[in-house]
């Protein structure tokens, strides 16, 4: 059975209201407020999709044992790979975190995004 839903339109709804941290990231500096809701989860295959919106701040992310696809819906943030140059992502921009991605976020206006989330 497909699912689709416009993931703009899901900001408007009643979402899940939390502060960022274990075990999806480590916040660096003052806790950032995040809002998501996650309309399709696939238990047997490990993968979740939805959308998440947070404040600004500074994070740091290790995907060790899930990996995920974004696009960036609006806002702009800056991630940062350990080892390699920062790369801003900013409305309409997508990225890739494989499984093994260790870095920094650095979120410069809050960010809404659409993801998918599989398990490794």
């Amino acid at each position: 059975m497909n699912q689709t839903f416009r993931p703009v339109d899901r900001f408007g709804e009643q979402l899940e209201e939390t502060l960022l941290g274990q075990p999806s990231a480590e916040v660096l500096g003052d806790p950032i407020g995040v809002r998501s809701s996650v309309p399709f989860i696939d238990e047997d295959h490990g993968i979740r999709s939805g959308v998440w919106e947070a404040q600004p701040g500074l994070s740091r992310w290790e995907f060790t044992e899930r990996g995920e696809a974004i696009h960036v819906l609006e806002g702009r943030m800056v991630i940062t790979q350990d080892g390699t140059a920062p790369v801003t992502l900013e409305a309409g921009s997508a990225a890739f975190f494989p499984v093994g991605w260790k870095g920094t976020w650095e979120i410069q206006e809050r960010i809404r995004k659409f993801f998918v989330v599989y398990a490794a």
